[in-house]
Protein backbone atom coordinates (compact mmCIF):
# COMPACT_ATOMS: atom_id res chain seq x y z
CA UNK A 1 0.00 0.00 0.00
CA UNK A 2 1.44 3.38 -0.98
CA UNK A 3 0.24 6.97 -0.99
CA UNK A 4 2.68 8.05 -3.68
CA UNK A 5 6.00 7.19 -5.34
CA UNK A 6 7.75 5.89 -2.22
CA UNK A 7 11.30 4.79 -2.97
CA UNK A 8 12.56 1.31 -2.23
CA UNK A 9 15.51 1.04 0.15
CA UNK A 10 17.59 -2.14 0.32
CA UNK A 11 18.87 -3.30 3.71
CA UNK A 12 20.94 -6.34 2.86
CA UNK A 13 18.47 -8.40 0.82
CA UNK A 14 15.41 -6.78 2.43
CA UNK A 15 13.33 -4.29 0.47
CA UNK A 16 11.59 -1.49 2.36
CA UNK A 17 9.03 0.80 0.76
CA UNK A 18 7.46 0.90 -2.67
CA UNK A 19 4.89 -1.75 -1.86
CA UNK A 20 7.35 -4.22 -0.28
CA UNK A 21 6.17 -6.38 2.64
CA UNK A 22 5.93 -4.84 6.10
CA UNK A 23 9.35 -5.02 7.76
CA UNK A 24 10.20 -5.40 11.45
CA UNK A 25 13.20 -3.70 13.06
CA UNK A 26 13.43 -5.13 16.56
CA UNK A 27 15.64 -6.17 19.44
CA UNK A 28 16.50 -5.14 22.99
CA UNK A 29 17.14 -1.49 23.79
CA UNK A 30 20.81 -2.09 24.52
CA UNK A 31 23.35 -4.92 24.31
CA UNK A 32 23.49 -6.48 27.77
CA UNK A 33 25.88 -9.33 26.94
CA UNK A 34 26.78 -11.46 23.95
CA UNK A 35 24.81 -14.61 24.72
CA UNK A 36 21.51 -12.93 25.59
CA UNK A 37 21.73 -10.65 22.57
CA UNK A 38 22.32 -13.51 20.14
CA UNK A 39 19.52 -15.51 21.77
CA UNK A 40 16.99 -12.68 21.45
CA UNK A 41 17.98 -12.19 17.81
CA UNK A 42 17.55 -15.91 17.18
CA UNK A 43 14.13 -15.98 18.83
CA UNK A 44 12.81 -12.95 16.93
CA UNK A 45 14.24 -14.29 13.67
CA UNK A 46 12.42 -17.57 14.24
CA UNK A 47 9.10 -15.82 14.81
CA UNK A 48 9.55 -13.62 11.74
CA UNK A 49 10.59 -16.56 9.57
CA UNK A 50 7.44 -18.49 10.48
CA UNK A 51 5.25 -15.47 9.74
CA UNK A 52 7.06 -14.34 6.60
CA UNK A 53 8.09 -10.98 8.04
CA UNK A 54 11.40 -9.46 6.89
CA UNK A 55 13.50 -8.79 10.01
CA UNK A 56 16.34 -6.42 10.86
CA UNK A 57 17.92 -6.82 14.31
CA UNK A 58 18.50 -3.74 16.44
CA UNK A 59 20.40 -3.28 19.70
CA UNK A 60 22.46 -0.30 20.84
CA UNK A 61 26.16 -0.59 21.65
CA UNK A 62 26.00 2.73 23.51
CA UNK A 63 22.94 4.63 24.73
CA UNK A 64 24.54 8.04 25.01
CA UNK A 65 21.30 9.97 25.67
CA UNK A 66 20.24 8.41 28.96
CA UNK A 67 18.25 10.43 31.50
CA UNK A 68 20.82 10.05 34.28
CA UNK A 69 24.61 9.87 34.40
CA UNK A 70 24.23 6.58 36.28
CA UNK A 71 22.00 4.96 33.63
CA UNK A 72 23.23 1.79 31.90
CA UNK A 73 24.70 2.65 28.48
CA UNK A 74 25.91 -0.68 27.11
CA UNK A 75 29.33 -2.17 26.30
CA UNK A 76 30.56 0.60 24.01
CA UNK A 77 31.57 0.70 20.36
CA UNK A 78 34.27 -1.96 20.03
CA UNK A 79 32.72 -4.69 22.17
CA UNK A 80 29.22 -3.84 20.98
CA UNK A 81 30.13 -4.16 17.32
CA UNK A 82 31.70 -7.54 18.04
CA UNK A 83 28.39 -8.72 19.49
CA UNK A 84 26.41 -7.33 16.56
CA UNK A 85 28.81 -9.00 14.13
CA UNK A 86 28.14 -12.28 15.95
CA UNK A 87 24.41 -11.79 15.45
CA UNK A 88 24.95 -11.13 11.76
CA UNK A 89 27.20 -14.17 11.30
CA UNK A 90 25.29 -16.65 13.46
CA UNK A 91 21.68 -15.64 12.82
CA UNK A 92 22.10 -14.31 9.30
CA UNK A 93 19.94 -11.19 9.60
CA UNK A 94 20.75 -7.55 8.79
CA UNK A 95 21.66 -5.43 11.82
CA UNK A 96 21.37 -1.82 12.89
CA UNK A 97 22.42 0.29 15.86
CA UNK A 98 22.53 3.93 17.00
CA UNK A 99 25.48 6.07 16.02
CA UNK A 100 25.97 9.16 18.19
CA UNK A 101 29.14 10.67 16.77
CA UNK A 102 31.09 10.99 13.52
CA UNK A 103 34.03 9.20 15.11
CA UNK A 104 31.90 6.04 15.47
CA UNK A 105 30.90 5.84 11.81
CA UNK A 106 33.99 4.20 10.32
CA UNK A 107 33.83 1.22 12.65
CA UNK A 108 30.05 1.01 12.61
CA UNK A 109 29.84 1.05 8.81
CA UNK A 110 32.04 -2.05 8.65
CA UNK A 111 29.50 -4.05 10.65
CA UNK A 112 26.06 -2.46 10.37
CA UNK A 113 23.73 -2.91 7.41
CA UNK A 114 21.70 0.14 8.43
CA UNK A 115 22.99 3.17 10.33
CA UNK A 116 20.51 4.63 12.80
CA UNK A 117 20.57 8.28 13.90
CA UNK A 118 18.89 8.95 17.28
CA UNK A 119 16.02 11.42 17.44
CA UNK A 120 17.92 14.00 19.49
CA UNK A 121 20.61 14.12 16.75
CA UNK A 122 18.32 14.18 13.72
CA UNK A 123 19.35 17.74 12.74
CA UNK A 124 23.10 17.39 13.27
CA UNK A 125 24.22 18.24 9.76
CA UNK A 126 27.80 16.96 9.98
CA UNK A 127 26.68 13.64 11.46
CA UNK A 128 23.97 13.15 8.82
CA UNK A 129 26.20 13.96 5.86
CA UNK A 130 28.97 11.74 7.25
CA UNK A 131 26.50 8.89 7.76
CA UNK A 132 25.34 9.23 4.16
CA UNK A 133 28.99 9.29 3.09
CA UNK A 134 29.53 5.74 4.38
CA UNK A 135 27.37 4.45 1.53
CA UNK A 136 25.16 2.57 3.97
CA UNK A 137 21.39 3.13 4.21
CA UNK A 138 20.46 5.54 6.99
CA UNK A 139 17.46 5.45 9.32
CA UNK A 140 16.81 8.80 10.98
CA UNK A 141 14.46 8.98 13.93
CA UNK A 142 12.35 12.12 13.65
CA UNK A 143 12.97 14.30 16.68
CA UNK A 144 10.21 14.64 19.26
CA UNK A 145 10.44 18.39 18.65
CA UNK A 146 9.79 18.34 14.89
CA UNK A 147 6.72 18.59 12.69
CA UNK A 148 6.34 15.99 9.93
CA UNK A 149 7.12 18.54 7.20
CA UNK A 150 10.42 19.38 8.89
CA UNK A 151 11.67 16.02 7.64
CA UNK A 152 12.21 17.54 4.19
CA UNK A 153 15.18 19.56 5.41
CA UNK A 154 16.65 16.53 7.16
CA UNK A 155 16.28 14.38 4.05
CA UNK A 156 18.15 16.97 2.01
CA UNK A 157 21.23 16.33 4.12
CA UNK A 158 21.27 12.60 3.30
CA UNK A 159 21.88 12.21 -0.44
CA UNK A 160 18.79 14.27 -1.14
CA UNK A 161 16.64 11.69 0.62
CA UNK A 162 18.00 8.64 -1.21
CA UNK A 163 18.74 5.41 0.64
CA UNK A 164 16.93 6.88 3.64
CA UNK A 165 14.29 5.75 6.13
CA UNK A 166 12.47 8.05 8.52
CA UNK A 167 11.21 6.67 11.82
CA UNK A 168 8.32 8.35 13.60
CA UNK A 169 8.61 8.03 17.38
CA UNK A 170 6.07 10.45 18.82
CA UNK A 171 6.03 14.17 19.44
CA UNK A 172 6.49 16.01 22.74
CA UNK A 173 3.09 16.69 24.30
CA UNK A 174 3.62 18.65 27.49
CA UNK A 175 6.04 17.45 30.13
CA UNK A 176 7.14 13.77 30.23
CA UNK A 177 4.70 12.69 27.56
CA UNK A 178 4.55 11.95 23.84
CA UNK A 179 1.70 11.72 21.35
CA UNK A 180 1.57 10.20 17.86
CA UNK A 181 0.11 12.30 15.06
CA UNK A 182 -1.04 9.73 12.53
CA UNK A 183 -1.14 12.37 9.80
CA UNK A 184 2.66 12.26 9.92
CA UNK A 185 2.86 8.90 8.14
CA UNK A 186 1.30 9.95 4.82
CA UNK A 187 2.89 13.39 5.07
CA UNK A 188 6.40 11.92 5.23
CA UNK A 189 5.67 9.23 2.66
CA UNK A 190 4.55 11.94 0.24
CA UNK A 191 8.22 13.00 0.21
CA UNK A 192 8.98 9.60 -1.35
CA UNK A 193 10.66 8.29 1.79
CA UNK A 194 9.71 4.96 3.45
CA UNK A 195 8.36 5.45 6.97
CA UNK A 196 8.94 3.23 9.98
CA UNK A 197 6.84 3.52 13.12
CA UNK A 198 8.65 3.19 16.45
CA UNK A 199 5.84 1.72 18.52
CA UNK A 200 7.71 1.34 21.80
CA UNK A 201 9.52 4.70 22.04
CA UNK A 202 6.29 6.46 21.09
CA UNK A 203 4.91 5.18 24.40
CA UNK A 204 7.88 6.28 26.42
CA UNK A 205 7.37 8.84 29.19
CA UNK A 206 10.70 10.72 28.92
CA UNK A 207 12.16 11.28 32.36
CA UNK A 208 8.83 10.18 33.78
CA UNK A 209 10.39 8.20 36.63
CA UNK A 210 12.72 10.99 37.71
CA UNK A 211 16.09 9.36 37.10
CA UNK A 212 14.81 7.29 34.16
CA UNK A 213 12.01 7.20 31.62
CA UNK A 214 8.67 5.54 32.19
CA UNK A 215 6.41 3.97 29.60
CA UNK A 216 2.96 2.66 28.71
CA UNK A 217 3.69 -0.61 26.93
CA UNK A 218 0.08 -1.80 27.27
CA UNK A 219 -0.83 0.49 24.37
CA UNK A 220 1.80 -0.83 21.95
CA UNK A 221 -0.70 -3.07 20.08
CA UNK A 222 -3.16 -0.21 19.63
CA UNK A 223 -0.58 2.10 18.07
CA UNK A 224 0.92 -0.68 15.93
CA UNK A 225 -2.45 -1.56 14.45
CA UNK A 226 -3.28 2.08 13.76
CA UNK A 227 0.10 2.82 12.18
CA UNK A 228 -0.07 -0.18 9.87
CA UNK A 229 -3.59 0.85 8.89
CA UNK A 230 -2.11 4.24 7.94
CA UNK A 231 0.28 2.56 5.52
CA UNK A 232 3.69 2.59 7.22
CA UNK A 233 6.44 0.55 5.59
CA UNK A 234 7.66 -1.08 8.78
CA UNK A 235 7.56 -1.27 12.53
CA UNK A 236 10.35 -0.60 15.01
CA UNK A 237 9.96 -2.26 18.39
CA UNK A 238 12.28 -2.77 21.30
CA UNK A 239 11.67 -6.32 22.46
CA UNK A 240 12.98 -8.07 25.57
CA UNK A 241 12.41 -11.46 27.23
CA UNK A 242 11.77 -9.77 30.59
CA UNK A 243 11.18 -6.02 30.16
CA UNK A 244 10.59 -5.37 33.85
CA UNK A 245 14.16 -6.51 34.56
CA UNK A 246 15.78 -4.77 31.60
CA UNK A 247 18.53 -2.23 32.44
CA UNK A 248 16.92 0.49 30.31
CA UNK A 249 13.62 1.30 28.55
CA UNK A 250 11.88 -1.58 30.31
CA UNK A 251 8.54 0.21 30.87
CA UNK A 252 7.97 0.65 27.14
CA UNK A 253 9.64 -2.47 25.69
CA UNK A 254 7.40 -5.23 24.33
CA UNK A 255 7.67 -8.76 25.86
CA UNK A 256 9.27 -11.27 23.51
CA UNK A 257 6.69 -13.94 24.30
CA UNK A 258 3.92 -11.64 23.05
CA UNK A 259 5.57 -10.68 19.77
CA UNK A 260 4.12 -13.52 17.70
CA UNK A 261 0.52 -12.60 18.48
CA UNK A 262 1.02 -8.92 17.80
CA UNK A 263 2.74 -9.53 14.46
CA UNK A 264 -0.13 -11.75 13.33
CA UNK A 265 -2.54 -8.87 13.95
CA UNK A 266 -0.53 -6.26 12.03
CA UNK A 267 0.20 -8.65 9.16
CA UNK A 268 -3.53 -9.23 8.74
CA UNK A 269 -4.14 -5.47 8.58
CA UNK A 270 -1.27 -4.91 6.16
CA UNK A 271 -2.44 -7.67 3.82
CA UNK A 272 -6.01 -6.40 3.90
CA UNK A 273 -4.92 -2.93 2.85
CA UNK A 274 -2.32 -3.97 0.27
CA UNK A 275 -3.44 -3.01 -3.19
CA UNK A 276 -6.41 -0.98 -1.98
CA UNK A 277 -6.87 2.54 -3.25
CA UNK A 278 -7.74 4.92 -0.44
Amino acid sequence: MTDGPVAKVMIGKIEIGGGAPLVLIAGPCVIEDRDSTVKVAEDIAGICSRLGVPFIFKASFDKANRTSLDSFRGPGLEEGLEVLAAVSNEIGVPITSDVHGIEQLAGAAQVLDLIQIPAFLCRQTDLLTAAAGTGKPVNIKKGQFLAPWDVKGIAGKVNGGKNLLITERGTTFGYNNLVVDFRAFPMIRELGIPVIFDATHSLQLPGGLGSSSGGLRQYVPHLCRAAVACGVDGLFMEVHPDPDRAPCDGPNMWPLDQLDGLLKQVIAIHRTLSGMEL
